[in-house]
């Protein structure tokens, strides 16, 4: 199991202006196969809606909170951009549906109704229990930030996102049932545009193994930022990554330079899991 490592390198140290956290690391023995300012810690937008998720799923466990009840979204969480349920009718929807919305589609209203009963508290205080420092979801999402806002949703570095992903895998995240669940919300993630890109995988409907892979990721856009955590299961490794990458927004647009450079992390990904590129 290798890594192209300085091949990788070059490519991330091409973007000068670009301020990047990467990690790769084998998620069940924990050696480390990749490393490039892991420590560093970067916005990470969306990808902080994960701790949402854990909190949910161990709420749920615990008995605090029912997945099938339901939570009706109201004027005060409304919000733009990424997801589906601002597009549809309903007006209620239970528990685990606003979950997987959140761990699929990235779904910004859902979050914002799904944070609204789990609480931003009880979302920190789990963060501190599992040890997280980096890692944090600082607020709910919003389309314009005020100045007595959190200047953004939410912040990570390479190292503790590696790290919290590897005890996913391992079912020690809470407890395993609460990692179980976690896993679920996550394992069909939509936007594969970044470090999942070379996998080949039908963005729609990879729940299952295609040619002996499985993902379960998740992805952060904004401004300036663009992030991919996750895990792929190959016939080899099951492999832990993280890529943070952040830019100037108010200078050159970096994003296709930056989706590139994610796409090489994507190739050394796969090759560590023992995957073999799409040729389909």
């Amino acid at each position: 199991m290798t890594v192209p490592v300085l091949d990788l390198r070059r490519a991330l140290m091409a973007l000068e202006d670009v301020q990047w956290s990467v990690r790769i690391c084998d998620a069940g023995s924990g050696h480390q196969l990749f490393d490039s300012g892991s420590d560093t810690v970067l916005p990470t937008a969306s990808v902080g809606k994960v701790l949402l998720l854990v909190e949910t799923a161990r709420q749920i466990e615990c008995g605090e909170l029912e997945a099938s009840s339901t939570l009706e979204r109201t004027a005060e969480d409304d919000v733009q951009d990424s997801g589906l349920w601002q597009f549809m009718a309903a007006d209620r929807l239970v528990v685990g549906d606003l979950a997987l919305l959140v761990g699929v589609l990235s779904d910004n209203l859902a979050t914002n109704v799904l944070l609204r009963r789990v609480g931003l508290g009880p979302v920190r205080r789990t963060a501190d229990r599992l040890g997280l420092h980096a890692v944090r979801l600082h607020d709910r999402v919003r389309d314009r930030r005020g100045p007595s806002d959190p200047a953004t949703l939410s912040e990570g570095s390479a190292a503790e996102w590696v790290d919290m992903l590897a005890r996913l895998s391992a079912g020690t995240v809470v407890s395993a049932a609460v990692s179980r669940r976690v896993l679920s919300w996550l394992q069909s993630g939509a936007d594969l545009s970044m470090v999942a890109q070379p996998f080949g995988l039908d963005p729609l409907a990879h729940a299952t193994p295609d040619r002996g892979l499985r993902l379960w990721h998740k992805t952060g856009t904004d401004d300036g930022t663009r992030a991919d955590v996750g895990l792929l299961a190959g016939p080899e490794a099951t492999v832990a990554y993280a890529a943070l990458a952040h830019w100037d927004p108010a200078g050159p647009d970096r994003r296709m330079a930056v989706l590139a450079a994610m796409h090489a992390v994507g190739r050394a990904v796969l090759e560590a899991a023992g995957g073999s590129p799409y040729d389909g």
